[in-house]
C-alpha cells in the first residue's frame, strides 16, 4: 500500500488540493492581498492537503495498490 509510487501519486494529489483550497479560502476574503488573512489560508490549505491524502490512505485497497486512485 505504500510504495513510493503510491506516496508520490498521494502527495501530488494533497499538493494540488491545498493549493485548491488555498484558492477558495484566498477569493473568499474578496481578493484583497494587504487584508487576507493569511493564517486562514494557510489553515484551509493545510485541510485541503489532510483531507486529500487520507481520501488516497482509504482508497488505496480499492484501486491500484500502487496508485492513490480509486480507479483502477
Amino acid at each position: 500500500m505504500f510504495s513510493k509510487s503510491f506516496v508520490k501519486d498521494a502527495f501530488e494529489r494533497a499538493v494540488k488540493s491545498a493549493a485548491q483550497f488555498a484558492v477558495v479560502a484566498f477569493g473568499a476574503d474578496t481578493v484583497n492581498v494587504i487584508s487576507v488573512d493569511l493564517l486562514g489560508v494557510a489553515g484551509a490549505a493545510g485541510a485541503g492537503f489532510v483531507i486529500s491524502f487520507l481520501t488516497s490512505v482509504a482508497s488505496a485497497r480499492v484501486g491500484d495498490s500502487d496508485s492513490a486512485s480509486l480507479t483502477k
